[in-house]
């Protein structure tokens, strides 16, 4: 084993010489072993071996046993020895999470504070990183997923990924080391527990060295996460300037998608697969889905962004139109004038962001609504014999950015104008029209 740990550091560059690695020292049979691996590895490897032990307070004598243990096997090998307590039982009350949950989330964050400079070592094994891939396979995942535990994360470096169990107890029996056994760990009350003794003696069934198999399988998947995480580094490098990816269109949908679950998980940002498939969406044909209260995707013209879009521009219109001046927000103007032959010729921009357009004013049915986008809005425009759904025109034609505020003019019988679309063929003016009516959109 100890030369299988050896090889595995320097394949992995986990340690370089005057390292100083500290290791989280449970008491169990991994953790000691991995102790007493770096420790006889220590001159080869030209590093300082440090320990830190994590009492969760959880199972009352028996914690204090596990911390015992760890102090006086660290006492006799001339190993600094640091252990800390913490409340497991409150943080999951607190924070409305399971017990496994919050003592993961204080061990790590335990081990970050007294691991500063320094490197940090944990005994996560070969049947740890088979009972993850299982797990991450029964919640839904990707290859980053199957690619089991990370063999280094930041400071944090695990030598023993390729080591089973049955090798680390061979291991530890050879040199005469006892170590703790955790009873929360002989119950199926935590999810990995029920993985451990339900499903994986299903799998030995099927292949008896299923364990001792799996390292290849899940180095070789490791090994191409790598190169696909190379890749999006690259593309990263082309078309990341803070929360805008530009020009990302371009690559492999599993390269777009990772970029953009990097950009929304350095965000704290929820995702699914199935949020990710919409964001991939909207970056090729325009659009915004929202992340989480007032942040959104939002694409356009090849470039995807992260944008805070505050709720009031999300508000809703819905008022009459009469002829004259109207002011349905506060940052546009409706102007609505009537006009005959002659004056048509005069017609102009009123404003340099007046966007106008001309009805044939006795084809409108009953009174003009403004008002702001509804659900299954369709327009047949003018010059087309077809109707099109206004969300489909919209994600062609309008940038993200000026969607929320679009306004929309609708008769007795439907919508008959879209702002920046265009204006229904059957108010459309003709050789016949006698009175035109001029609708100007004015924007501040």
């Amino acid at each position: 084993m100890l030369a299988k740990v050896y090889d595995f550091i320097i394949k992995n560059n986990m340690l370089s010489e005057n390292d100083m690695v500290v290791c989280g020292l449970s008491g169990g049979a991994d953790s000691v072993a991995l102790l007493l691996a770096l420790y006889e590895l220590k001159e080869k490897l030209d590093i300082t071996v440090e320990s830190v032990h994590v009492n969760h307070c959880l199972r009352g004598a028996e914690s204090d046993r596990d911390e015992m243990f760890c102090r006086e096997l660290c006492k006799r090998l001339g190993i600094t020895f640091q252990a800390v307590s913490c409340d497991v039982k409150g943080l999951s009350v607190s924070e409305n999470i399971s017990t496994e949950e919050a003592a993961r989330k204080l061990r790590y964050k335990i081990f970050e504070e007294h691991s500063k400079g320094k490197k940090l070592a944990t005994a996560h094994n070969a049947n740890d990183n088979l009972e993850t891939v299982i797990h991450n396979l029964t919640r839904g995942t990707g290859i980053k997923g199957l690619a089991g535990i990370p063999v280094k994360r930041g400071n944090i470096i695990r030598p023993l990924l390729t080591v089973t169990r049955q090798e680390i107890e061979d291991f530890l029996k050879k040199r005469g080391q006892e170590y703790v056994t955790d009873s929360t760990n002989l119950t199926d009350d935590y999810t990995r527990n029920k993985i451990r003794h339900r499903v994986i003696p299903i799998l030995n069934e099927l292949n008896n060295s299923v364990n001792e198999t799996s390292v290849n399988t899940i180095n070789a998947i490791r090994e191409e996460n790598d190169l696909i995480e190379s890749i999006v580094s690259e593309a990263e490098k082309k078309c990341r300037n803070g929360n805008c990816l530009c020009g990302l269109s371009k690559f492999h949908p599993v390269i777009r998608k990772r970029c953009i679950a990097h950009l929304i998980t350095e965000n704290s940002l929820p995702y699914s697969f199935s949020r990710l498939e919409e964001a991939d969406n909207i970056l090729m044909n325009g659009g915004k889905i929202n992340l989480s209260n007032d942040i959104y995707l939002v694409s356009s013209n090849n470039k995807l962004e992260l944008k805070v879009i505050s709720q009031d521009k999300e508000k809703s219109v819905f008022m009459p139109l009469s002829i004259g001046k109207n002011q349905p927000t506060e940052n546009c103007t409706v102007m609505c004038e009537l006009l005959d032959c002659d004056n048509l010729k005069k017609i102009e921009a009123v404003h340099k962001n007046s966007t106008f357009y001309v009805a044939d004013y006795d084809k409108i049915r009953g009174r003009l609504i403004v008002r702001t986008r509804k659900f299954g809005d369709k327009i047949k425009l003018k010059g087309r014999n077809f109707t099109s759904s206004i969300k489909k025109l919209i994600n062609e034609r309008i940038p993200a950015e000026e969607r929320p505020d679009l306004l929309f003019i609708e008769d007795e019988d439907g919508t008959v104008l879209a702002e920046k679309l265009g204006i229904a063929e059957r108010i459309a003016v003709d050789n016949d029209t006698v009175r035109f009516l001029k609708i100007s959109f004015i924007r501040y």
